[in-house]
């Protein structure tokens, strides 16, 4: 049994996409997962599941499930405890930054091609900066997330790659929630 996060993509945000939580435990639970459990209401779930499946079989089997019964069609990005636990470990921001509310990380749905990747940079007069790490960018944005343009939105049209944005505290109870 392999513990894994499942990211949401754009549930719960703006009154758009609305699913409870307590619906996405059930649904995940009636898949056959187990150890279910949720963290905040943005669509975050740690499961334990068999491993003869791939990352992407299962996303694309839980992406069928949320859709079918709860009418909703987000994207839904798959990480391993392991992966999470090198994701925490690979910020290159920690040094610089004593506030964790300005570290993000935005997971991909796969790592970006070296064309793609060419196509990320900061915007002009933005202080944010980022660091591309395989599948994931690590974020550090001194104004917030709120008003930095290197946002999720910017990510995925400059690389044509499906991702969501996770704080660092997010990030680092996601982690904890899969150890447990």
């Amino acid at each position: 049994m392999t513990k894994h996060i499942a990211l949401l993509r754009g549930i719960n945000v703006g009154g758009h996409a609305k699913i409870a939580m307590k619906d996405l435990r059930e649904l995940f639970s009636d898949m056959g997962f187990e150890a279910v459990q949720t963290y905040l209401q943005s669509g975050n779930v740690v499961f334990g599941a068999p491993d003869p499946q791939t990352p992407a079989e299962l996303a694309a089997r839980i992406e069928k499930r949320i859709a079918d019964d709860l009418g909703v069609s987000p994207t839904v990005l798959l990480r391993s405890a392991d992966s999470l636990a090198r994701t925490l470990a690979a910020n290159p921001y920690l040094g610089r930054e004593d506030d964790p509310a300005k570290l993000h990380v935005t997971f991909l749905a796969q790592a970006p091609t070296a064309e793609q990747a060419a196509r990320l940079e900061v915007p002009a007069g933005e202080t944010a900066v980022f660091t591309l790490a395989g599948d994931e960018i690590h974020l550090h944005v001194p104004d917030g997330y709120g008003r930095t343009k290197l946002n999720n939105a910017f990510i995925e049209r400059r690389l044509g790659i499906p991702a969501t944005t996770r704080n660092w505290k997010t990030v680092g109870a996601l982690h904890t929630l899969a150890n447990d």
